[in-house]
């Protein structure tokens, strides 16, 4: 469990921790001679039964709430502390209001100092305390009056803490990939760069490859600490320092993220719900300056709303924050905004997509944020399968939920979604799947219907009229399927009846009957246009428009420069593809291994393995 201080300067945040752990968190020369915390602290209490509740001691004066921001991200359990002689402070309530803002509803009320006052002052402090917890979600916290100096409330609250870890248990880390937050980052001589910081999201092992997320400079994971001791791994809830490779310490900061390349992903606009703080003298306008904090960045941003919109103190709405520098984000995280000069809060808010298309709102896009709302990726990906005509973009969903592959399968299945396409996937609703299939069938029985000597109706044509709201390749990926199915032919840049002949007359009928024989006697090596026409005594231009007529009408594919292989040779070209790759373990292999299985040479079967690729048969990657 990891807990954080809360609370303003010199109320006994620091003495407090000591007094739990015996770690004295102030450990610069600066906080040392001046008796204040400047920058976070931390330390850790272990526990009987092994674990242990962290700590992170925060600065309580206003100049450094910045760092207060970094000490309270990823928390699971606050302490305010109000120190018994002081009372509630400024800094207590903008403690407080941030607390809330991050929607951080476990937590005590401890007050300090108690052996200062008399009990009629504690009882003062208490009722100031339940007061100012009383409209948050705090409200319920224990109050416990302690002395870090005479000892008493202190075993009260080490007991408390205790019940706490125990009830708490583990964050889930399954289903997710890593993101870790840096608090810290320095060097160590032999070892390198060191960071501090906890994981938020799934587990980070010893070797492990990621990114440092924004600027996407890649690193290992040399070793893990806790607390110390080396750990062959940390899960989320967990704070640990890690031993990175690839990456000097001048190169990273705090505000910068470890995690997996699946989810680098990093932004300038966010859409986000905001709420502005009830105690605010003004609204919040479009484009207002702002510093936004978000687990342990800060960067400058401007509130984007819509035209005339403005958020008056105590409401909520949605909007857009465009930042100056990039960050990494996930859908609902929790941040803060604070004036352009940050002297003061202003509200916070949950981000509901971190990455959204550089687009002004619209009636859709408002659906679709509303649907992104839900809190976790089941719900939202229902209510975005709700809208039969609007496809769900899967790499933007699985990123913004940050799920694995796995997961997002099921999810997907579960809401009834058809995946589409490959370089980019998205999926719609087997309703929706069925519409468009059977539109596509209408569409092309009307194109011959009304053009019978075309060849086909064109792909973009066909796009166009049937789903514009798909792109490219996943249009594509629906004409294949409902190909696959024999109610369509898909050639080329044309789609068909199956069984459609545009050719059709008795001279290419002749010509057919001269060409073909050739073609298949020279099986999985005929001759090029050029050696091909003196051979059948045919002029070269007469059979080249031929040739390429076959091939617009599905006849013939062509192969390299100009050579022409029936649909016949071409379907056993791609068995014997699909029939060398059933023998790798991976299913790839190389063009030599294709060669020596159709007996041809390796010029020609690399020609024919690119064919392939253009029809979908086969997929390159790298040699194989």
């Amino acid at each position: 469990m990891i807990v954080a201080t809360a609370g303003h300067i010199d109320h006994g945040k620091t003495l407090l921790v000591k007094t739990l752990t015996g770690t004295d968190t102030d450990r610069l020369p600066e906080e040392k001679a001046r008796g204040i915390s400047i920058d976070l602290g931390f330390a850790y209490l272990p526990l009987a039964e092994g674990g242990l509740i962290g700590f992170v001691d925060v600065p309580g004066h206003e100049r450094f709430i910045r760092n207060m921001l970094a000490g309270v991200s990823g928390i699971d359990f606050a302490l305010l502390i109000v120190a018994a002689d002081d009372g509630v402070m400024p800094q207590t309530i903008e403690h407080l209001q941030i607390l809330d803002l991050l929607r951080i509803s476990r937590g005590a009320a401890v007050i300090t100092k108690a052996d200062r006052v008399d009990a009629t002052r504690i009882e003062e402090v208490r009722d100031q305390v339940k007061a100012l917890l009383a409209p948050t979600l705090l409200a319920d916290a224990p109050i416990l009056p302690v002395s870090a100096i005479s000892g008493s409330g202190m075993a009260e609250l080490k007991n408390l803490l205790l019940r706490e870890a125990a009830a708490k248990g583990q964050r889930s880390a399954a289903g997710q990939h890593l993101r870790y937050a840096i608090d810290r980052a320095f060097s160590i001589a032999g070892s390198g760069t060191v960071v501090t910081g906890t994981v938020f999201n799934g587990t980070v092992h010893s070797g492990d490859k990621l990114v440092i997320s924004p600027a996407g400079r890649e690193v290992r994971v040399r070793s893990i600490q806790i607390h110390g001791k080396t750990a062959t791994e940390a899960r989320a809830g967990e704070r640990c320092a890690l031993n990175l490779t690839g990456a000097d310490v001048e190169s990273v900061r705090r505000g910068d993220w470890v995690m997996a390349e699946a989810i680098h992903r990093p932004t300038r606009r966010i859409d986000v719900r905001l709420n502005v703080l009830p105690g605010e003298g003004k609204p919040l306008k479009h484009w207002t300056p702002v510093h936004l904090h978000l687990a342990t960045a800060d960067v400058t941003a401007r509130v984007s709303l819509k035209r005339g919109e403005a958020l008056n103190p105590g409401q909520g709405g949605i909007g857009q924050l465009v930042l100056d520098d990039a960050i990494a984000a996930l859908h609902g995280d929790r941040f803060i905004l604070r004036d352009q000069s940050s002297t003061h809060t202003l509200g916070g808010g949950v981000i509901i997509d971190p990455i959204p298309p550089a687009s002004r709102r619209s009636k859709a896009r408002d659906a679709t944020l509303a649907a992104l709302e839900s809190a976790d990726h089941v719900t939202a990906l229902a209510a975005l399968a709700a809208e039969d005509k609007r496809p769900v973009d899967l790499a933007h969903f699985e990123a913004i939920f940050n799920l694995l592959p796995e997961i997002a399968a099921a999810a997907y299945a579960k809401a009834g979604l058809v995946p589409l396409g490959k370089d980019r996937c998205f999926a719609i609703t087997q309703t929706r799947l069925t519409a468009l299939n059977q539109g596509a069938v209408k569409q092309v029985g009307a194109f011959h219907q009304a053009q019978p000597q075309a060849p086909g109706i064109e792909i973009e044509t066909l796009h166009q009229a049937l789903a514009p709201e798909l792109d490219s390749d996943a249009f594509g990926h629906l004409l294949r399927l409902i190909a696959d199915q024999r109610q369509i032919e898909v050639h080329s840049s044309l789609v068909r009846k199956p069984g459609h002949d545009s050719t059709a007359n008795s001279a290419d009928v002749k010509l057919w009957e001269t060409v073909q024989p050739a073609l298949l006697s020279a099986r999985f090596n005929p001759p090029p246009l050029k050696e091909l026409a003196p051979l059948l005594k045919l002029k070269d231009a007469i059979l080249k428009d031929f040739l390429y007529r076959q091939m617009k009408a599905g006849n013939l594919y062509k192969v390299g420069a100009e050579r022409f292989y029936l649909k016949p040779t071409m379907a056993v070209l791609a068995a014997t593809a699909q029939a060398v790759a059933a023998k790798q373990p991976n299913g790839q292999f190389t063009a030599a291994q294709y060669r020596d299985a159709i007996g041809i040479g390796r010029t020609l079967a690399i020609e024919i393995l690119e064919a392939l690729d253009g029809i979908t048969v086969t997929q390159r990657i790298g040699d194989a």
